[in-house]
C-alpha cells in the first residue's frame, strides 16, 4: 500500500471566503508560487466564473514555472435541465486552461429537494453529464461530494449514488465533504472506510473545523483509506475555519509516516505559515500547532531544566523538523534555567555574579510592569549591559513631542525632535507623522540613517499597547510592545511608563539598538 498522500490546497477559494480575508491578484500568484515552493500536489486558483479577478489568475499563473503544483479551477456542475454544452460555468472552467478541474455537486438528499428543487434523478444526470463534458476536454477531474457525511447519514443509498455516478463519468477522486463541520472523528474514518470499499478511484476528504475537529477528522479519514486531503494553510476560511493544512501535514509526515511533499520540504511548513498569515494581513495564532510562535516556547523553570537535558521531555517533535525553533521564556515564574537557557551564546554558567544580575533585573523590571515574554531583543539588550558591552552605536538626549490640530479638526499633525549623540555629533532631527509614535520613529529614522545606512532595511510591523495595574485612570502604566523586521529577522522590544510616549519611546530606541547589535 502507497504512504503517499496527496495535498490539495484550497486557500485562494475557500480560505479567502473567510471573515477578514482578501487577496488581491498579486497576493494571488505570490502565494500560488510559496505553496508551489512547500511542494502542494494540487492549488485551487479561485472560481473563473465568479469574478474577474479569478480569471486573471489562471491567465496568469500559466506563466510561472511551478515545480510540484497543478492549477485547479474551481465550480458546480452544470444548471438544472440545461446541456452541459451550454452551461455558462462549466465553460469559464474549460477557458481558465488549468490541467485540473475540481467541480462540486449535491450528494444530501436535503440540499436537492430544498435548495436545487430538483428530482434525484436529474441531479445524478448533473453530476454525470458535467464530469463527461470536461472529461471530453481532456480535463483531471476532482469531484467535490458536497455534504457528503450528513447526505450519508440521512439518506445512505443516494449519498453512495451520486458519487459512484461522478465515478462511472471519470472523476479522477471523490473527495468527501463535511461542509458543515458536524461530523466526528470515528464517524468519517467509518464511513470512509465503508465508501473505500464500493468505488475504484482515489477518495479524498474535505474537513471545515465548525467542531474544532477539522484536522482530526482529516486523520481519520486517512486512516478510512483516504489517500487525498484538502484544507487551508493556517485553516483559515468561512466561519470556523477549514482544515488546517500545517497541522495535517506535520501530524501526517511526523506521526503517521506518510509522505505529502517532497523529502525535506516539511522544514518549510513554518515559513509557509507566516507567509500566509502576513499577506493576509492576520495575527498570527502564537500557540498554533507545529508552526505558532508558542508551539515550542517553554516558561516553567522545572520545564525548561528538563529540556535542556533532554528536550523530548517536552517537546513532541524537534521543532526544527517543521522549520520551527525553540523559544524559552522570561517572565517572573523564570529561574537560573530559563535564564541560562535563554543566554546560551553569553554562556552565563562561567559568569555567576553577571547570572545573578540578570536574575535580579529581571525580578526588579516585572515589578515595574516589564514582561519580557514576547520581547526577546529587549532582554538581548539586558544581558549585553549587564555583561559589559556599551553599545556606544548611539545615545539619546532626549525628545519633544507636539500635537497640533488643524482649524477645521479633520486632521491631526504629530511633530517630534529627537536630539540623538552619535560619537562625538549631535544630531538634532524634527520630523512628521501620522500620530506621534510614527514622529518619534522617523526623526529616530533620520538621525541615525545616515551613520547606519542598514536601517533602511528595518520597518516596524506591530505596535500593541496594554494598560497595565499601576495609579488611577490615565495616571496608570502603559506596557508598550513593538516588533521590527528586517529582510532576515523579526524582533520585539518593550517599554513602560506612565507616559504612552516614553514607553513608546523606550520600545523603539531598543528596537533600533538590536538591529545595530545583531548586524554587527
Amino acid at each position: 500500500m502507497s504512504n503517499k498522500i496527496e495535498i490539495y490546497d484550497s486557500t485562494l477559494r475557500d480560505g479567502s471566503q473567510g471573515e477578514g480575508i482578501s487577496f488581491s491578484l498579486d497576493d494571488k500568484l505570490s502565494t500560488a508560487i510559496e505553496l508551489d515552493k512547500l511542494g502542494i500536489s494540487f492549488i485551487e486558483g479561485g472560481w473563473p466564473f465568479s469574478n474577474v479577478k479569478d480569471e486573471n489568475f489562471f491567465k496568469l499563473i500559466q506563466k510561472e514555472n511551478l515545480k510540484h503544483a497543478q492549477i485547479a479551477a474551481f465550480g458546480s456542475t452544470r444548471r438544472a435541465n440545461t446541456n452541459a454544452k451550454d452551461d455558462k460555468n462549466l465553460n469559464a472552467l474549460l477557458y481558465a486552461e488549468s490541467p485540473v478541474i475540481t467541480i462540486f455537486g449535491k450528494s444530501w438528499d436535503l440540499h436537492v429537494t430544498d435548495a436545487l428543487k430538483v428530482s434525484f434523478e436529474e441531479n445524478l444526470a448533473m453530476i454525470a453529464s458535467s464530469i463527461e463534458y470536461l472529461k471530453q476536454h481532456d480535463r483531471h477531474v476532482i469531484y467535490d461530494a458536497e455534504h457528503f457525511f450528513d447526505g450519508y447519514k440521512s439518506n445512505p443509498e443516494y449519498a453512495i449514488k451520486t458519487i459512484l455516478a461522478a465515478q462511472n463519468a471519470g472523476a479522477s477522486t471523490l473527495v468527501l465533504c463535511d461542509t458543515n463541520g458536524g461530523s466526528l472523528p470515528f464517524e468519517i474514518q467509518k464511513i470512509v472506510s465503508d465508501v473505500k470499499k464500493i468505488t475504484t478511484v482515489n477518495i479524498g476528504i474535505h474537513a471545515h473545523n465548525d467542531s474544532g475537529l477539522g484536522v482530526a477528522n482529516s486523520l481519520s479519514a486517512v486512516e478510512g483509506g483516504a489517500k487525498h486531503i484538502q484544507g487551508t494553510i493556517n485553516g483559515i476560511g468561512e466561519r470556523c475555519g477549514n482544515a488546517d493544512i500545517t497541522s495535517i501535514i506535520a501530524n501526517l509526515e511526523l506521526k503517521m509516516n506518510k509522505q505529502c511533499l517532497p523529502d525535506t520540504h516539511i522544514q518549510k511548513l513554518t515559513e509557509t505559515s507566516h507567509f500566509v498569515w502576513d499577506i493576509t494581513n492576520q495575527n498570527p495564532i502564537g500557540n498554533q500547532p507545529f508552526v505558532g510562535i508558542s508551539a515550542f516556547a517553554h516558561k516553567g523553570g522545572i520545564h525548561v531544566s528538563a529540556i535542556a537535558r533532554n528536550s523530548k521531555t517536552y517537546e513532541h517533535i524537534k521543532p526544527e523538523a517543521v522549520g520551527n525553533t525553540q523559544r524559552i521564556l522570561i517572565s517572573e515564574l523564570s529561574g537560573k534555567s530559563n535564564v541560562l537557557a535563554k543566554s546560551k551564546k553569553h554562556d552565563l554558567s562561567k559568569h555567576p555574579e553577571a547570572l545573578k544580575q540578570v536574575l535580579a533585573k529581571v525580578v526588579e523590571l516585572e515589578k515595574e510592569g516589564y514582561s519580557f515574554e514576547s520581547a526577546e531583543a529587549s532582554f538581548e539588550l539586558l544581558i549585553r549591559k549587564i555583561m559589559g558591552d556599551k553599545l556606544n552605536f548611539f545615545k539619546c538626549e532626549g525628545y519633544r513631542s507636539i500635537i497640533e490640530n488643524s482649524p477645521n479638526h479633520t486632521s491631526e499633525i504629530s511633530e517630534v525632535s529627537v536630539k540623538v549623540r552619535v560619537g562625538e555629533k549631535l544630531e538634532h532631527k524634527v520630523a512628521e507623522g501620522h500620530g506621534p509614535v510614527d514622529a518619534i520613529k522617523r526623526a529616530l529614522r533620520r538621525s541615525l540613517v545616515p551613520h547606519y545606512p542598514q536601517l533602511n532595511d528595518m520597518k516596524l510591523v506591530d505596535y500593541k499597547v496594554r494598560v497595565i495595574e499601576g495609579g488611577d485612570g490615565t495616571s496608570s502604566k502603559v506596557r508598550v510592545l513593538i516588533t521590527s523586521k528586517d529582510k532576515k529577522d523579526l524582533w520585539s522590544t518593550i517599554g513602560v511608563s506612565e507616559n504612552i510616549l516614553e514607553a513608546s519611546f523606550k520600545a523603539l530606541v531598543d528596537s533600533f539598538e538590536y538591529k545595530l547589535v545583531k548586524d554587527n
